[in-house]
């Protein structure tokens, strides 16, 4: 599982839930359109995964 994705913020975080919200800022996202890349790991892509309606996730390379 060892490579790199590439997460961007493509929805608002206006009127999601505070868990929500927090997880959001905590992958790096503060702006919308804004991306980081992370190293994948189990942790990061539950992250992902709890705010999937909100990211676009694609590889990195």
């Amino acid at each position: 599982m060892a490579g790199q994705i590439k997460i961007t913020l493509v929805k608002s975080v206006i009127g999601q839930k505070p868990e929500k919200k927090a997880t959001v800022r905590s992958l790096g996202l503060k702006k919308l359109n804004s991306s980081v890349v992370k190293e994948a790991n189990p942790a990061l892509l539950g992250m992902v995964a709890s705010v999937s309606h909100l990211v676009k996730v694609e590889e990195s390379k």
